[in-house]
């Protein structure tokens, strides 16, 4: 029964501390316009979103990642509490590819563009291609790092999909390692298609990078694949 009624009280909380953690956001970037407070303060929001969802998360493999350096993180998608795991467990500064929709939503879009996240246009190929070379040049430019759900979207039946090469691209064209990861358990959280949070144990495991040195953008493909191969690796051996 405690159980039961701390669970009712868990949606109120996370609406609360997403519309005060993103006003601090919106406050910061008035002050700060290279996004990386903003990050910070969106480590802070994702930790208490955990916190208020009861999800414990367990981290492996953290040690493959120099937090000084940049890197193309591709990793499967299950659920809306994929982000804020990542976010909060992975100790680097690094930007969002999301779809240009979610810049279109009042408060949430200022957020995700003053924070420096890339909106990418699915219904226009061309302009994506541009999105993708702008994401890489950021990554040069700023030393900064992306995070992509390759498979472009949340999987409905928690099976791993086919992915695009997006990721694959960004990484050749901006010389970083592409890093596969892996969640597991976050669709016990919030399932597709749910309102309701639930408590869960949540892991994170961080896979091999992948190194882009001498690769072309022609190689995405064998790229892509090498990083799914790990992802489909790490879902049959802990899930």
């Amino acid at each position: 029964m405690a159980l039961l009624w701390s669970l009712l009280f868990i949606d109120p909380l996370i609406i609360l501390s997403t519309i005060f953690f993103g006003s601090i956001s919106l406050v910061v970037s008035l002050f700060d316009t290279t996004g990386r407070t903003q990050i910070e303060v969106a480590r802070v929001w994702s930790r208490s979103l955990l916190l208020f969802a009861g999800v414990r998360v367990t981290v492996e493999g953290i040690s493959k990642i120099n937090p000084d350096a940049s890197y193309v993180f591709a990793s499967n998608h299950l659920s809306y509490m994929d982000t804020p795991v990542v976010l909060s467990h992975i100790p680097v500064q690094f930007r969002f590819l999301a779809k240009k929709g979610l810049f279109q939503i009042p408060f949430l879009g200022t957020h995700l563009a003053r924070a420096g996240h890339i909106p990418v246009p699915r219904e226009n190929p061309r302009a994506a291609v541009k999105t993708l070379t702008h994401a890489a040049e950021i990554i040069r430019a700023r030393g900064t790092s992306v995070l992509i759900f390759p498979e472009g979207g949340r999987s409905r039946d928690g099976e791993l999909h086919a992915f695009k090469e997006g990721a694959a691209y960004i990484a050749i064209k901006a010389h970083v390692p592409l890093v596969p990861i892996t969640v597991v358990g976050t669709r016990k959280v919030l399932a597709v298609g749910s309102a309701t949070f639930r408590r869960a144990h949540v892991r994170l495991y961080i896979g091999d990078p992948i190194s882009t040195k001498g690769l072309a953008v022609r190689d995405r493909e064998t790229l892509t694949a090498s990083a799914r191969e790990q992802i489909a690796a790490m879902l049959e051996k802990y899930s």
